[in-house]
Protein backbone atom coordinates (compact mmCIF):
# COMPACT_ATOMS: atom_id res chain seq x y z
CA UNK A 1 0.00 0.00 0.00
CA UNK A 2 2.90 2.32 0.77
CA UNK A 3 4.20 1.80 -2.76
CA UNK A 4 0.90 2.97 -4.25
CA UNK A 5 0.96 6.07 -2.03
CA UNK A 6 4.51 6.84 -3.10
CA UNK A 7 3.59 6.37 -6.75
CA UNK A 8 0.72 8.80 -6.23
CA UNK A 9 3.24 11.34 -4.90
CA UNK A 10 5.50 10.64 -7.89
CA UNK A 11 2.73 11.16 -10.46
CA UNK A 12 1.54 14.34 -8.74
CA UNK A 13 5.09 15.73 -9.11
CA UNK A 14 5.95 14.38 -12.57
CA UNK A 15 2.65 15.53 -14.13
CA UNK A 16 3.06 19.16 -13.08
CA UNK A 17 3.27 21.27 -16.27
CA UNK A 18 6.74 22.64 -15.43
CA UNK A 19 8.15 19.16 -14.76
CA UNK A 20 6.53 17.73 -17.90
CA UNK A 21 8.17 20.52 -19.91
CA UNK A 22 11.59 19.88 -18.36
CA UNK A 23 11.16 16.14 -18.98
CA UNK A 24 10.35 16.78 -22.66
CA UNK A 25 13.29 19.16 -23.06
CA UNK A 26 15.60 16.62 -21.43
CA UNK A 27 14.62 13.65 -23.59
CA UNK A 28 14.56 15.79 -26.76
CA UNK A 29 18.05 17.17 -26.15
CA UNK A 30 19.23 13.71 -25.08
CA UNK A 31 18.02 12.23 -28.37
CA UNK A 32 19.72 15.04 -30.29
CA UNK A 33 22.96 14.48 -28.39
CA UNK A 34 22.72 10.76 -29.10
CA UNK A 35 22.21 11.42 -32.81
CA UNK A 36 25.17 13.79 -33.15
CA UNK A 37 28.58 12.14 -32.74
CA UNK A 38 31.05 14.35 -30.88
CA UNK A 39 29.50 15.35 -27.55
CA UNK A 40 28.02 12.74 -25.24
CA UNK A 41 25.50 12.95 -22.40
CA UNK A 42 28.21 13.92 -19.89
CA UNK A 43 29.16 17.02 -21.85
CA UNK A 44 25.52 17.88 -22.55
CA UNK A 45 24.54 17.55 -18.89
CA UNK A 46 27.45 19.69 -17.71
CA UNK A 47 26.62 22.23 -20.43
CA UNK A 48 22.96 22.49 -19.39
CA UNK A 49 23.47 22.24 -15.63
CA UNK A 50 23.65 26.06 -15.23
CA UNK A 51 20.26 26.42 -16.95
CA UNK A 52 18.65 24.48 -14.08
CA UNK A 53 19.84 26.79 -11.28
CA UNK A 54 16.58 28.76 -11.28
CA UNK A 55 14.44 25.61 -11.54
CA UNK A 56 13.13 23.47 -8.71
CA UNK A 57 15.28 20.46 -7.72
CA UNK A 58 12.61 18.13 -9.16
CA UNK A 59 12.58 19.87 -12.56
CA UNK A 60 16.39 20.04 -12.70
CA UNK A 61 17.00 16.34 -11.96
CA UNK A 62 14.12 15.26 -14.23
CA UNK A 63 15.66 17.16 -17.16
CA UNK A 64 19.22 15.95 -16.57
CA UNK A 65 18.05 12.35 -16.17
CA UNK A 66 16.08 12.72 -19.42
CA UNK A 67 19.27 13.73 -21.25
CA UNK A 68 20.95 10.55 -20.01
CA UNK A 69 18.39 7.95 -21.07
CA UNK A 70 17.37 10.02 -24.13
CA UNK A 71 20.93 9.80 -25.48
CA UNK A 72 20.69 6.01 -25.39
CA UNK A 73 17.69 6.19 -27.73
CA UNK A 74 19.31 8.66 -30.16
CA UNK A 75 22.56 6.72 -30.52
CA UNK A 76 20.85 3.91 -32.44
CA UNK A 77 19.70 6.23 -35.25
CA UNK A 78 23.22 7.08 -36.44
CA UNK A 79 24.38 3.50 -35.94
CA UNK A 80 21.66 2.18 -38.24
CA UNK A 81 21.58 4.94 -40.89
CA UNK A 82 25.20 6.12 -41.02
CA UNK A 83 27.22 3.28 -39.43
CA UNK A 84 28.64 5.82 -36.96
CA UNK A 85 27.57 5.32 -33.33
CA UNK A 86 26.25 8.54 -31.80
CA UNK A 87 27.06 6.98 -28.42
CA UNK A 88 29.68 4.40 -27.50
CA UNK A 89 26.80 2.31 -26.13
CA UNK A 90 25.48 1.99 -29.70
CA UNK A 91 28.72 0.65 -31.22
CA UNK A 92 27.32 -2.89 -31.30
CA UNK A 93 24.13 -1.71 -33.04
CA UNK A 94 26.24 -0.78 -36.09
CA UNK A 95 27.12 -4.43 -36.72
CA UNK A 96 23.62 -5.56 -37.68
CA UNK A 97 21.62 -2.32 -37.79
CA UNK A 98 23.55 -0.81 -40.70
CA UNK A 99 23.44 -4.14 -42.56
CA UNK A 100 19.65 -4.19 -42.16
CA UNK A 101 19.52 -0.63 -43.53
CA UNK A 102 21.62 -1.62 -46.57
CA UNK A 103 19.17 -4.46 -47.18
CA UNK A 104 16.28 -1.98 -47.30
CA UNK A 105 15.14 -2.77 -43.73
CA UNK A 106 16.13 0.51 -42.06
CA UNK A 107 12.51 1.03 -40.93
CA UNK A 108 12.19 -2.25 -38.98
CA UNK A 109 15.70 -1.79 -37.54
CA UNK A 110 14.82 1.69 -36.22
CA UNK A 111 11.43 0.44 -35.06
CA UNK A 112 12.72 -2.52 -33.08
CA UNK A 113 15.45 -0.31 -31.56
CA UNK A 114 12.82 2.20 -30.40
CA UNK A 115 10.33 -0.39 -29.10
CA UNK A 116 13.09 -2.47 -27.49
CA UNK A 117 14.46 0.64 -25.79
CA UNK A 118 10.98 1.54 -24.52
CA UNK A 119 10.32 -1.94 -23.12
CA UNK A 120 13.76 -2.11 -21.49
CA UNK A 121 13.41 1.41 -20.08
CA UNK A 122 10.04 0.47 -18.58
CA UNK A 123 11.45 -2.72 -17.01
CA UNK A 124 14.41 -0.81 -15.55
CA UNK A 125 12.09 1.82 -14.01
CA UNK A 126 9.99 -0.96 -12.44
CA UNK A 127 13.18 -2.55 -11.09
CA UNK A 128 14.31 0.78 -9.69
CA UNK A 129 10.91 1.32 -8.09
CA UNK A 130 10.88 -2.13 -6.43
CA UNK A 131 14.53 -2.42 -5.37
CA UNK A 132 15.31 1.13 -4.24
CA UNK A 133 13.10 1.25 -1.08
CA UNK A 134 14.38 -1.99 0.56
CA UNK A 135 17.99 -1.14 -0.33
CA UNK A 136 17.58 2.35 1.17
CA UNK A 137 16.23 0.82 4.40
CA UNK A 138 19.18 -1.59 4.51
CA UNK A 139 21.63 1.27 3.88
CA UNK A 140 20.39 3.05 7.02
CA UNK A 141 22.45 0.54 9.00
CA UNK A 142 25.68 1.71 7.31
CA UNK A 143 28.22 3.77 9.21
CA UNK A 144 31.30 5.71 7.99
CA UNK A 145 33.48 2.52 7.75
CA UNK A 146 30.92 0.82 5.48
CA UNK A 147 30.55 3.90 3.28
CA UNK A 148 34.31 4.36 2.97
CA UNK A 149 34.95 0.73 2.00
CA UNK A 150 31.98 0.68 -0.42
CA UNK A 151 33.42 3.74 -2.19
CA UNK A 152 36.85 2.09 -2.32
CA UNK A 153 35.23 -1.04 -3.81
CA UNK A 154 33.22 1.00 -6.32
CA UNK A 155 36.29 2.86 -7.50
CA UNK A 156 38.27 -0.38 -7.68
CA UNK A 157 35.58 -2.06 -9.81
CA UNK A 158 35.67 0.90 -12.20
CA UNK A 159 39.47 0.63 -12.43
CA UNK A 160 39.18 -3.13 -13.01
CA UNK A 161 36.65 -2.64 -15.80
CA UNK A 162 38.70 0.11 -17.44
CA UNK A 163 40.14 -0.83 -20.79
CA UNK A 164 43.89 -1.23 -21.08
CA UNK A 165 46.48 -0.79 -18.38
CA UNK A 166 45.30 -1.00 -14.76
CA UNK A 167 48.29 1.11 -13.58
CA UNK A 168 47.10 3.89 -15.92
CA UNK A 169 43.58 3.65 -14.49
CA UNK A 170 45.02 3.76 -10.96
CA UNK A 171 47.07 6.85 -11.86
CA UNK A 172 43.92 8.56 -13.14
CA UNK A 173 42.00 7.65 -9.98
CA UNK A 174 44.83 8.96 -7.76
CA UNK A 175 44.92 12.19 -9.81
CA UNK A 176 41.14 12.55 -9.39
CA UNK A 177 41.37 12.09 -5.60
CA UNK A 178 44.08 14.78 -5.37
CA UNK A 179 41.93 17.16 -7.45
CA UNK A 180 39.01 16.49 -5.11
CA UNK A 181 41.12 17.50 -2.10
CA UNK A 182 41.87 20.98 -3.46
CA UNK A 183 40.29 23.72 -1.32
CA UNK A 184 39.62 24.08 2.38
CA UNK A 185 40.13 21.11 4.69
CA UNK A 186 36.66 20.05 5.89
CA UNK A 187 37.81 19.70 9.51
CA UNK A 188 40.54 22.30 10.01
CA UNK A 189 39.39 24.84 7.36
CA UNK A 190 42.99 25.24 6.21
CA UNK A 191 43.71 25.70 2.46
CA UNK A 192 45.11 22.66 0.64
CA UNK A 193 46.80 22.63 -2.81
CA UNK A 194 45.47 26.11 -3.61
CA UNK A 195 48.89 27.65 -4.43
CA UNK A 196 47.66 30.96 -3.09
CA UNK A 197 44.79 31.24 -5.61
CA UNK A 198 41.57 32.57 -4.05
CA UNK A 199 39.54 30.87 -6.82
CA UNK A 200 40.66 27.44 -5.56
CA UNK A 201 39.50 27.89 -1.95
CA UNK A 202 36.16 26.30 -2.87
CA UNK A 203 37.91 23.61 -4.90
CA UNK A 204 37.95 22.93 -8.62
CA UNK A 205 34.51 22.87 -10.25
CA UNK A 206 33.09 19.58 -11.53
CA UNK A 207 31.54 21.20 -14.62
CA UNK A 208 34.80 22.72 -16.03
CA UNK A 209 36.66 19.42 -15.50
CA UNK A 210 33.97 17.28 -17.11
CA UNK A 211 33.39 19.64 -20.04
CA UNK A 212 37.12 19.83 -20.65
CA UNK A 213 37.75 16.08 -20.54
CA UNK A 214 34.59 14.95 -22.35
CA UNK A 215 33.63 17.99 -24.46
CA UNK A 216 36.63 20.06 -25.55
CA UNK A 217 38.97 17.05 -25.85
CA UNK A 218 36.44 15.21 -28.04
CA UNK A 219 36.25 18.19 -30.41
CA UNK A 220 40.05 18.41 -30.59
CA UNK A 221 40.27 14.69 -31.28
CA UNK A 222 37.60 14.76 -34.00
CA UNK A 223 39.18 17.73 -35.79
CA UNK A 224 42.18 15.62 -36.78
CA UNK A 225 40.08 12.68 -37.94
CA UNK A 226 38.39 12.35 -41.32
CA UNK A 227 35.00 10.72 -40.76
CA UNK A 228 32.93 9.73 -43.78
CA UNK A 229 29.18 9.97 -43.24
CA UNK A 230 27.30 8.09 -45.93
CA UNK A 231 23.75 8.92 -44.83
CA UNK A 232 21.30 6.39 -46.23
CA UNK A 233 19.44 8.07 -49.07
CA UNK A 234 16.66 5.53 -49.56
CA UNK A 235 13.22 6.27 -48.14
CA UNK A 236 12.67 4.97 -44.64
CA UNK A 237 9.37 3.15 -44.45
CA UNK A 238 7.73 0.34 -42.53
CA UNK A 239 8.85 1.43 -39.07
CA UNK A 240 6.60 -1.14 -37.39
CA UNK A 241 8.49 -4.44 -37.07
CA UNK A 242 6.86 -7.53 -38.60
CA UNK A 243 5.48 -10.44 -36.57
CA UNK A 244 8.65 -12.39 -37.44
CA UNK A 245 10.81 -9.53 -36.18
CA UNK A 246 8.90 -9.49 -32.90
CA UNK A 247 9.22 -13.26 -32.53
CA UNK A 248 12.99 -13.10 -33.10
CA UNK A 249 13.40 -10.06 -30.82
CA UNK A 250 11.20 -10.94 -27.82
CA UNK A 251 13.84 -13.10 -26.10
CA UNK A 252 16.78 -10.75 -26.77
CA UNK A 253 14.79 -7.74 -25.48
CA UNK A 254 13.82 -9.57 -22.27
CA UNK A 255 17.34 -10.91 -21.64
CA UNK A 256 18.96 -7.60 -22.58
CA UNK A 257 16.66 -5.71 -20.20
CA UNK A 258 17.54 -7.90 -17.20
CA UNK A 259 21.26 -8.07 -18.05
CA UNK A 260 21.52 -4.32 -18.65
CA UNK A 261 19.67 -3.44 -15.45
CA UNK A 262 21.89 -5.67 -13.28
CA UNK A 263 25.10 -4.42 -14.89
CA UNK A 264 23.94 -0.81 -14.60
CA UNK A 265 23.88 -1.16 -10.81
CA UNK A 266 27.57 -2.12 -10.72
CA UNK A 267 30.19 0.65 -10.64
CA UNK A 268 31.73 0.85 -14.10
CA UNK A 269 29.19 -1.62 -15.53
CA UNK A 270 27.41 0.95 -17.63
CA UNK A 271 25.58 0.85 -20.93
CA UNK A 272 28.54 -0.07 -23.13
CA UNK A 273 29.57 -3.25 -21.37
CA UNK A 274 25.94 -4.38 -21.08
CA UNK A 275 25.36 -3.89 -24.83
CA UNK A 276 28.52 -5.84 -25.73
CA UNK A 277 27.65 -8.69 -23.35
CA UNK A 278 24.06 -8.78 -24.60
CA UNK A 279 25.28 -9.13 -28.20
CA UNK A 280 27.70 -11.91 -27.19
CA UNK A 281 24.94 -13.68 -25.23
CA UNK A 282 22.44 -13.57 -28.12
CA UNK A 283 25.04 -14.82 -30.59
CA UNK A 284 25.86 -17.73 -28.27
CA UNK A 285 22.19 -18.63 -27.69
CA UNK A 286 21.13 -18.25 -31.34
CA UNK A 287 20.44 -21.30 -33.49
CA UNK A 288 21.90 -19.37 -36.44
CA UNK A 289 24.90 -17.45 -35.08
CA UNK A 290 26.21 -17.04 -38.63
CA UNK A 291 23.44 -14.45 -39.26
CA UNK A 292 24.96 -12.05 -36.72
CA UNK A 293 26.90 -9.27 -38.41
CA UNK A 294 24.85 -9.71 -41.58
CA UNK A 295 21.59 -8.03 -40.56
CA UNK A 296 20.14 -10.09 -37.70
CA UNK A 297 17.35 -8.21 -35.93
CA UNK A 298 18.38 -9.86 -32.65
CA UNK A 299 21.72 -8.05 -32.92
CA UNK A 300 19.83 -4.74 -32.74
CA UNK A 301 17.11 -5.64 -30.23
CA UNK A 302 19.30 -7.16 -27.48
CA UNK A 303 22.04 -4.50 -27.22
CA UNK A 304 19.59 -1.59 -27.53
CA UNK A 305 17.47 -3.05 -24.72
CA UNK A 306 20.57 -3.65 -22.59
CA UNK A 307 22.01 -0.13 -22.89
CA UNK A 308 18.66 1.48 -22.06
CA UNK A 309 18.01 -0.81 -19.09
CA UNK A 310 21.46 0.03 -17.71
CA UNK A 311 20.44 3.68 -17.29
CA UNK A 312 17.69 2.74 -14.82
CA UNK A 313 19.97 0.40 -12.89
CA UNK A 314 22.58 3.15 -12.48
CA UNK A 315 20.12 5.24 -10.42
CA UNK A 316 19.90 2.62 -7.65
CA UNK A 317 23.34 3.11 -5.99
CA UNK A 318 23.10 6.88 -6.46
CA UNK A 319 19.65 7.38 -4.95
CA UNK A 320 19.87 4.75 -2.18
CA UNK A 321 23.54 4.89 -1.15
CA UNK A 322 24.59 8.30 -2.49
CA UNK A 323 27.40 6.59 -4.45
CA UNK A 324 27.53 7.30 -8.23
CA UNK A 325 28.39 4.16 -10.27
CA UNK A 326 29.59 6.07 -13.35
CA UNK A 327 30.56 9.55 -14.57
CA UNK A 328 27.04 10.49 -15.65
CA UNK A 329 25.69 9.65 -12.22
CA UNK A 330 28.57 11.68 -10.75
CA UNK A 331 27.24 14.66 -12.74
CA UNK A 332 23.76 14.01 -11.33
CA UNK A 333 25.24 13.81 -7.82
CA UNK A 334 26.75 17.26 -8.43
CA UNK A 335 23.33 18.52 -9.55
CA UNK A 336 21.70 17.10 -6.40
CA UNK A 337 24.30 18.85 -4.22
CA UNK A 338 23.91 22.18 -6.04
CA UNK A 339 20.16 22.06 -5.35
CA UNK A 340 20.75 21.30 -1.67
CA UNK A 341 19.74 17.64 -1.77
CA UNK A 342 21.96 14.78 -0.56
CA UNK A 343 21.04 11.49 -2.25
CA UNK A 344 21.25 8.43 -0.02
CA UNK A 345 19.20 6.23 2.31
CA UNK A 346 17.44 9.21 3.94
CA UNK A 347 16.43 10.82 0.66
CA UNK A 348 13.24 8.77 0.39
CA UNK A 349 12.02 10.08 3.75
CA UNK A 350 13.38 13.63 3.56
CA UNK A 351 12.58 14.30 -0.12
CA UNK A 352 9.90 11.81 -1.23
CA UNK A 353 8.60 14.26 -3.86
CA UNK A 354 12.00 14.38 -5.55
CA UNK A 355 12.74 10.66 -5.17
CA UNK A 356 9.44 9.38 -6.56
CA UNK A 357 8.96 12.30 -8.95
CA UNK A 358 12.21 11.41 -10.76
CA UNK A 359 11.31 7.71 -10.94
CA UNK A 360 7.83 8.35 -12.37
CA UNK A 361 9.22 10.98 -14.78
CA UNK A 362 11.53 8.33 -16.24
CA UNK A 363 8.49 6.22 -17.10
CA UNK A 364 6.75 9.22 -18.68
CA UNK A 365 9.99 10.16 -20.46
CA UNK A 366 10.15 6.70 -22.04
CA UNK A 367 6.68 7.25 -23.52
CA UNK A 368 7.81 10.65 -24.84
CA UNK A 369 10.89 9.06 -26.44
CA UNK A 370 8.84 6.41 -28.19
CA UNK A 371 6.52 9.10 -29.61
CA UNK A 372 9.46 11.36 -30.51
CA UNK A 373 11.80 8.89 -32.12
CA UNK A 374 9.68 7.24 -34.76
CA UNK A 375 8.04 10.31 -36.39
CA UNK A 376 11.15 12.53 -36.15
CA UNK A 377 13.63 10.15 -37.80
CA UNK A 378 13.52 12.26 -40.98
CA UNK A 379 14.55 15.37 -38.99
CA UNK A 380 17.40 13.50 -37.25
CA UNK A 381 18.68 12.41 -40.67
CA UNK A 382 18.80 16.04 -41.83
CA UNK A 383 20.69 17.06 -38.68
CA UNK A 384 23.28 14.38 -39.48
CA UNK A 385 24.12 16.33 -42.64
CA UNK A 386 25.35 19.37 -40.65
CA UNK A 387 29.06 19.74 -41.56
CA UNK A 388 31.52 19.17 -38.72
CA UNK A 389 33.23 22.49 -39.51
CA UNK A 390 30.01 24.18 -38.34
CA UNK A 391 29.12 21.71 -35.59
CA UNK A 392 32.41 21.66 -33.66
CA UNK A 393 32.84 25.47 -33.27
CA UNK A 394 29.24 25.61 -32.01
CA UNK A 395 29.99 22.88 -29.43
CA UNK A 396 33.04 24.83 -28.23
CA UNK A 397 30.99 28.04 -28.02
CA UNK A 398 28.29 26.34 -25.94
CA UNK A 399 30.97 24.85 -23.68
CA UNK A 400 32.47 28.30 -23.06
CA UNK A 401 29.07 29.87 -22.35
CA UNK A 402 28.01 26.96 -20.12
CA UNK A 403 31.18 26.98 -18.00
CA UNK A 404 31.21 30.77 -17.58
CA UNK A 405 27.55 30.88 -16.56
CA UNK A 406 28.08 28.52 -13.58
CA UNK A 407 29.99 31.08 -11.48
CA UNK A 408 30.47 33.97 -13.95
CA UNK A 409 34.17 33.17 -13.64
CA UNK A 410 36.82 33.47 -16.34
CA UNK A 411 39.01 31.22 -14.18
CA UNK A 412 36.58 28.33 -14.84
CA UNK A 413 37.08 28.83 -18.59
CA UNK A 414 40.85 28.47 -18.10
CA UNK A 415 40.26 25.31 -16.05
CA UNK A 416 38.05 23.87 -18.80
CA UNK A 417 40.59 24.63 -21.54
CA UNK A 418 43.43 23.13 -19.48
CA UNK A 419 41.47 19.95 -18.89
CA UNK A 420 40.44 19.93 -22.55
CA UNK A 421 44.13 19.67 -23.48
CA UNK A 422 44.73 17.17 -20.66
CA UNK A 423 41.77 15.09 -21.87
CA UNK A 424 43.05 15.20 -25.45
CA UNK A 425 46.48 13.94 -24.33
CA UNK A 426 44.83 11.29 -22.14
CA UNK A 427 42.94 9.91 -25.13
CA UNK A 428 46.10 10.00 -27.23
CA UNK A 429 48.07 7.99 -24.67
CA UNK A 430 45.17 5.67 -23.75
CA UNK A 431 44.33 7.06 -20.32
CA UNK A 432 40.63 6.95 -19.46
CA UNK A 433 38.72 9.90 -18.03
CA UNK A 434 36.12 7.88 -16.09
CA UNK A 435 38.34 6.88 -13.11
CA UNK A 436 39.57 10.48 -12.79
CA UNK A 437 36.12 12.08 -12.70
CA UNK A 438 34.56 9.46 -10.44
CA UNK A 439 37.53 9.64 -8.03
CA UNK A 440 37.24 13.45 -8.08
CA UNK A 441 33.60 13.19 -6.96
CA UNK A 442 34.14 10.36 -4.47
CA UNK A 443 37.47 11.67 -3.08
CA UNK A 444 36.05 14.21 -0.58
CA UNK A 445 33.34 11.73 0.51
CA UNK A 446 35.94 8.98 0.98
CA UNK A 447 38.19 11.31 3.00
CA UNK A 448 35.28 12.44 5.16
CA UNK A 449 34.16 8.89 5.97
CA UNK A 450 37.75 7.72 6.53
CA UNK A 451 38.38 10.46 9.08
CA UNK A 452 35.02 9.86 10.81
CA UNK A 453 35.85 6.14 11.02
CA UNK A 454 39.25 6.81 12.58
CA UNK A 455 37.69 9.24 15.07
CA UNK A 456 35.20 6.51 16.03
CA UNK A 457 38.03 3.99 16.56
CA UNK A 458 40.48 6.52 18.06
CA UNK A 459 42.89 5.99 15.17
CA UNK A 460 42.64 2.19 15.04
CA UNK A 461 42.49 0.95 11.41
CA UNK A 462 41.17 -2.44 12.54
CA UNK A 463 37.66 -0.91 12.48
CA UNK A 464 37.61 -1.62 8.72
CA UNK A 465 38.23 -5.34 9.32
CA UNK A 466 36.08 -5.96 12.40
CA UNK A 467 32.84 -4.79 10.72
CA UNK A 468 31.66 -7.55 8.30
CA UNK A 469 30.46 -5.46 5.34
CA UNK A 470 33.52 -3.19 5.47
CA UNK A 471 35.86 -6.19 5.62
CA UNK A 472 34.14 -7.96 2.69
CA UNK A 473 34.29 -4.78 0.56
CA UNK A 474 38.01 -4.29 1.25
CA UNK A 475 38.83 -7.95 0.52
CA UNK A 476 36.95 -7.78 -2.80
CA UNK A 477 38.74 -4.54 -3.71
CA UNK A 478 42.10 -6.15 -2.89
CA UNK A 479 41.33 -9.19 -5.06
CA UNK A 480 40.49 -6.92 -8.01
CA UNK A 481 43.68 -4.89 -7.53
CA UNK A 482 45.90 -7.98 -7.54
CA UNK A 483 43.98 -9.56 -10.46
CA UNK A 484 46.73 -8.72 -13.02
CA UNK A 485 48.93 -11.19 -11.14
CA UNK A 486 46.30 -13.98 -11.29
CA UNK A 487 46.32 -15.52 -14.83
CA UNK A 488 42.63 -16.50 -15.17
CA UNK A 489 41.40 -13.16 -13.77
CA UNK A 490 43.76 -11.29 -16.09
CA UNK A 491 42.33 -13.23 -19.05
CA UNK A 492 38.75 -12.40 -18.02
CA UNK A 493 39.56 -8.73 -17.69
CA UNK A 494 41.16 -8.66 -21.15
CA UNK A 495 37.83 -9.76 -22.64
CA UNK A 496 35.91 -6.81 -21.22
CA UNK A 497 35.06 -4.25 -23.96
CA UNK A 498 36.05 -0.66 -23.70
CA UNK A 499 33.54 1.67 -22.04
CA UNK A 500 34.31 4.97 -23.71
CA UNK A 501 31.53 6.83 -21.98
CA UNK A 502 31.81 5.61 -18.49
Amino acid sequence: MDLLNYLGIGFSVALQPENLLYCFVGVFIGTLIGVLPGIGPVGAMSLLLPSTFKATPEAAIIMLAGIYYGAMYGGSTTSILVNIPGEAASVVTCLDGYKMARQGRAGPALGIAAFGSFIAGTISVLGLMLLAPPLARFALQFGPPEYFTLMVLGLTILIYLAHGSMPKALIMAAFGIVLGLIGLDTMTARPRFTFGRMELLDGVGLVPIVMGIFGVSEVLLNIEQVVRRDVLKTAIKGLLPTARDWKDSAGPIARGSVLGFLLGVLPGGGAVISSFLSYALEKKLSRHPERFGKGAVEGVAGPEAANNAATGGAFIPLMTLGIPPNVIMAMLLGAFMIHGVTPGPLMMKQNPQLFWGVIVSMYIGNFMLLILNLPLIGIWVQILRVPYKILFPLILLFCLIGVYSVNNSVFDIYVMLIFGIVGYLMKKFDYEGAPLVLAFVLGPMMENNLRKSLIMSQGDFSIFFTRPLAAVSLIMALILLISPFIPWLRKKRAEIPKDETA
